[in-house]
């Protein structure tokens, strides 16, 4: 089962992990990929270099960045494959408890 990982940080947006994390984030990537379970991550720059694109009644209304609600921005994304949702669940948490305070919204992938 693939299962997509949406991580929205508690952190001020362009706040740089410690080295400390990045190390052990870098470590847990590397582990991940080599078992298979990371298929893809990345994470997302600045809002204020992106755009969000609107559409309501036919209407389509285009907002560039940065974005105010900092609590809704994606800092980015890891694609995941495992054997149920449980699974990406702890493997969330073990991402999280490296990454620091935030929300990681988990999807499933239909294959």
């Amino acid at each position: 089962m693939k299962f997509l990982c949406i991580y929205k940080p508690a952190k001020k947006e362009g706040t740089p992990p410690s080295q400390q994390e990045m190390d052990q984030m870098g470590k847990l990537i590397e582990d991940w990929m080599k078992s298979g379970v990371l298929l893809a991550t990345e994470g997302c720059l600045p809002s204020a270099l992106g755009a969000r694109v609107r559409q309501s009644d036919g209407k389509v209304t285009v907002t560039d960045g940065p974005f105010t609600e900092s609590k809704e921005l994606v800092g980015g994304f890891a694609l995941i494959r495992v054997n149920s949702k449980a699974e990406a669940i702890e493997r969330t948490k073990i991402f999280l408890n490296i990454a620091g305070d935030g929300e990681t919204e988990i999807r499933q992938v239909w294959e």
